[in-house]
Parts: C-alpha cells; structure tokens; sequence
C-alpha cells in the first residue's frame, strides 16, 4: 500500500510540474504553427498571378520589387540602411529610382503600355504553351564598366580634396566589392535583389503559374537552353532549381555556344553576325557613338555642379556616367546606394533615356542589322507555337543577354517608335524604354491562349499574348483577341511580315549560302526519349576557349 502512494505521489509530483510549462509549450507550437500558416500563404499569394490574391500594397512595400505583384513604391524594406539615401520608399509618390536605370538595375515590372487587369487569362482560355527568353539575373559591372569605377575612386582619393555637398558621403564610403577580379560580370548573390535569388524566384514563381503545363513535363525528358556565359548558365540553373526542381531527373539544361562560326544556329547572334561586328560605323559600335552625343547634352552641367561644390576636382563626361551606373549596381549588391542621392530626378531621366539610346542603336530598331539578328529566335518561337503543344511540347525557356532580347523585340516590332530616337534631346514619349524591357532578369514570355469557341464548338480557338515582364503588351494590329491577344494566324502573318523586313540572316551577316540559318537546338524531345546524354554530363562545356562577351558598357 505504502508503494503504491509513492507511486501515486511522485505521478501526483510530476503532473503539476508538466502543467506549470504546458502554456509555454503550448505557446511554441502556436507559434510554429502560425510560422508555416504565413510561409504557405506567402508562398500561395505573393506568387499566385491572380489579381484577388495579391497582397496588399502595406505588405507589398517590404518585398523586393521581383516579388511584388503590384509596384507603387520602392520596397527595400531596408529602413536603416536606406536612410538619407534616395532610392528609398517615399510612400507618398509614384517616382521610383528602379524605373530609371535603364538595364542597369533590378528587374521591375512593366506598367507602361499594358493591358488592363495584369496577367489574369482570359475567361473560357487557357494558357497552353510558353515560350521565355529571359535575361541573365542580377550582376555585378562589367569588367570594363567597373574599372573604369575604380579608376575613377582612385583618382577622387588621391586628390586629397575633402569631399562636400553631394559627394560627402564618398568620405567613408566603401566600393561595393573588394573582390572585382571575382566578381565583376557574375551574379551578384547578397542583398534583397541578389541574383540567384531572382533567378530562383522567377522559377518558383512560374512554376506557380505554368503549374498545369509543369505537371505535363515533370516526368518527360524536357530541355532549357543558356548561351554561353556563366552568369547566363548560372541564371538558368537557380531557375531550373525553382522551376523543375533540385531533384528532377529529366531536365536537362543545354549551353550553346557564343562562338562566331555558329552562324544562325545560336541565341547570340550579335556574336555570329559577321558584317555587324566589323562594321566600324553601322555595327554593333553605333550605339556607343549615339550614347556619347546624347549624354553630352546634360551630362557637363552635372560635373559643373560638382565641381562648384568640390573646388580642385574635374569630372568628364564618362566619370560622371559610371557615377551614375554606380547607384543601380551597388542597389543590386546591397539593396541600397547613396549615389542615387546625387542626382536629381531629371538627371536619373536622362540617364535612362541614354540608355535607351545606347540599346535602339546598338542592337535595337535603329540599327540596320538587328532585325536579322533578332528573327532568328522569332521565327522558330512562332513555328512552334503553330505546330502546338501536343507535338512540340509545352514550354521552351531560353537564357540570353539583353543583346540577344533587344535584336528579337527589334525584329517583332512590339516596341517601334514612330521616329528614331533623337540624340540631341530627350523624347519623352516612347515605346522604347529599356528599364522596362530589359531590366537585369527581365524576361519576354509568347503565351499561347487555348480558348473556347464563343459557338462553344469542341474545335478551341487559338491565340497568342506577349507578357513583357509580367505586363501583357498588345500588338499593334493584333489585338482582337481576348485579353487583346492576337489570333494564331495574325500572328504568324505579322511574324513573316517581320521577316520580309528584315531580310535573310546569311545575307544581311556576310554568311556562306551554306551557313546554318536558324536555330536547330529550339525543340523539344519527344516524351520517349532517353536522359542518356544528359546523365553523361551533357552541362559540360565545350574545349573551345570562352570569347568575352562584349555587351554593357
């Protein structure tokens, strides 16, 4: 009996003392629980492209602008860090500094030119294929655009000259990488628009959207494409990672070579295109000519301004231009720059009206090669999309440099201006707006639209949409269709019209008649085939040694 109650009294003795910690404990799983109630719905609203479940914009704010589904406001969410730095949020206004950096920063939203209600699909449609061609992520200065930032520093420091007004802060400013020998040309991978994050992100987030068309690749031996460069390949990989996954065994990501002899079979045609890179006047060089015009109109009253207030110190043209790239690299490094700061409003317009100017001539509209260049990709894109999904296979991603885009949108003629962009002046409306188009991930998407008949015959409707980053853009003169999409047959009309305008690729580049003429890479394997190659490391590179890419300034 006596063992017993001793029994009964140290259970007697315990309860109590499990009872005194219950509501903590109790508190820790609420608290677990409520973490991954939130990190579902995250992943659920800020991801799902539906209007209705978007977040609101309080919450939008805090988000880094490649996750945002609306834009009204900077988001950095970096209160402390941002602090006296002018691409902070300022809630109370709709300028932002992402959307002035011409290329140059991270990537943003299209909100200019684009159809009411975002990226809803149509009702009665459905998307049933994609085709992306998509910009490397977020990256560090080229090697040439970053020394000359370094050239630049050395010179203000060795002056002696104790900084004032605009420039103060470079008295214990720190350049943004130590390490430029590493990093420059590569992904930048720290802060709230790192971009592997991006990279990862945008996988995520179209696995999210194409989830129907994901579902019917998953165990299919499906291919994505990377010229290549290493911040392209690295760019496809973290979006692979998000997009098919870590452990999908039937993806295979093929790197196709940047080299000159491939001719029309490439996604770099601004390498291949021989006329184009040695044409001294009308090449691949015009743009920078174009560039230097316009930024002398507004580039020396700015270094007169700094002048004035640095006596001893003496800016060129090109100093102050890297001044100005410098606020969207170290925003893309660290999630903030005070050199946004030194600049005004107007300056930051015409910064990225330069570089505008630097894109439509160097490899865009205004230049008389880039229509040939840029058909290449166009032209297989839209002989798929004919041929369907059922035989061609659902989604075709490629990963390019924003001079392989801009020949394509050059070519498409989405975004011709009813004049060449003056280089005397700023035009202030225009289509052509490269912080828009191709921002650093930017990304353009031809979504093909499967709709019910309005007869609700059994035969679907086809059509065609262009998402330019995550903004539907009509095409002018086809735009009849749902959502102002463009019917199959318009489409692939307007597509050879295109051609006809921009001439055969062999001829216009100076290519042996018996050149590759289009790419022969772009399709898909049929379901039955074999991941043979790509178990045997079909990402290893070739033995040719890797040519610098010359794209950015």
């Amino acid at each position: 009996m006596g063992k017993k109650m001793n029994v009964n009294f140290k259970l007697v003795a315990i309860f109590p003392k499990r009872f005194r910690y219950l509501p903590i404990q109790m508190s820790l799983l609420l608290f677990t629980i409520s973490a991954m109630i939130c990190l579902l719905a995250s992943v659920v609203f800020l991801l799902n492209p539906q209007p209705s479940y978007s977040l609101p914009n309080s919450l939008q704010q805090i988000l880094p602008a490649y996750l945002q589904t609306n834009h009204h406001g900077w988001g950095l969410g970096l209160e402390t860090a941002c602090r006296g730095a002018s691409n902070c949020p300022d809630q109370n206004r709709e300028w932002n500094i992402l959307y002035h950096l011409g290329g140059n920063g991270p990537w943003v939203e299209k909100v200019d030119g684009v159809v009411k209600g975002g990226i809803r699909v149509p009702d009665d449609c459905e998307i049933d294929m994609a085709h992306m061609m998509s910009r490397h992520g977020e990256r560090f200065p080229t090697k040439n655009a970053g020394a000359r930032m370094i050239v630049l520093l050395k010179k203000i420091r060795s002056s002696g000259v104790e900084l004032k007004g605009s420039l103060a802060f470079l008295n214990d400013w720190q350049y943004f990488t130590d390490s430029p020998e590493k990093h420059f040309e590569q992904l930048t991978t720290t802060g709230p628009y790192s971009g592997t994050l991006e990279a990862f992100t945008t996988g995520v987030k179209l696995r999210t959207r194409y989830r129907h068309l994901w579902e019917k690749v998953l165990h299919n031996h499906t291919l994505f494409w990377a010229s290549e460069c290493d911040r392209v390949i690295d760019t496809a990989r973290y979006f692979g990672a998000g997009f098919f996954g870590l452990e999908n065994r039937h993806t295979e990501l093929q790197i196709i070579s940047e080299d000159e002899s491939k001719a029309g079979d490439t996604l770099t045609p601004g390498d291949t295109c021989k006329t184009y890179v040695e044409d001294p006047e009308l090449g691949h060089d015009y743009g920078y000519e174009m560039l230097y015009k316009y930024r002398a109109t507004y580039l020396p009253a700015i270094a007169q301004r700094l002048e004035k207030e640095n006596p001893g110190l003496q800016f060129s043209d090109s100093e102050i231009y890297s001044m100005q790239e410098m606020c969207g690299f170290e925003i893309t490094v660290l999630g903030n720059s005070k050199w946004c700061n030194v600049f005004t409003r107007q300056e930051w317009s015409q910064f990225e009206y330069a570089r505008d100017v630097i894109h439509y001539y160097r490899a865009g509209p205004g230049n008389k090669y880039a229509k040939a260049m840029g058909w290449l990709w166009l032209n297989t894109t839209a002989n798929l999309i004919a041929e369907g999904p059922e035989s061609a296979g659902p989604l075709y991603f490629s990963f390019v440099h924003d001079g392989d885009i801009v020949p394509m949108l050059a070519a498409f003629g989405i975004f011709e201006d009813t004049q060449d962009l003056p280089v005397d002046e700023m035009m202030e409306d225009r289509k052509w707006k490269t912080s828009q188009i191709t921002p650093m991930g930017g990304r353009i998407i031809f979504e093909r639209l499967s709709c019910t008949a309005k007869n609700k015959s059994a035969e679907k409707e086809i059509f065609v949409r262009f998402n330019v980053n995550d903004g539907i853009v009509p095409l002018e003169g086809c735009a009849g269709g749902p959502g102002e999409s463009c019917p199959l047959n318009g489409f692939l009309e307007h597509v050879k019209r295109r051609g006809e305008i921009a001439g055969d690729f062999r001829t216009v580049c100076g290519l042996a008649h018996d050149a590759p003429d289009r790419p022969t890479f772009l399709r898909q394997p049929s379901p039955d085939s074999t991941m043979a190659a790509a178990a045997e490391g079909s990402e290893v590179k070739g033995d040719k040694p890797k040519k610098s890419r010359f794209w950015g300034i």
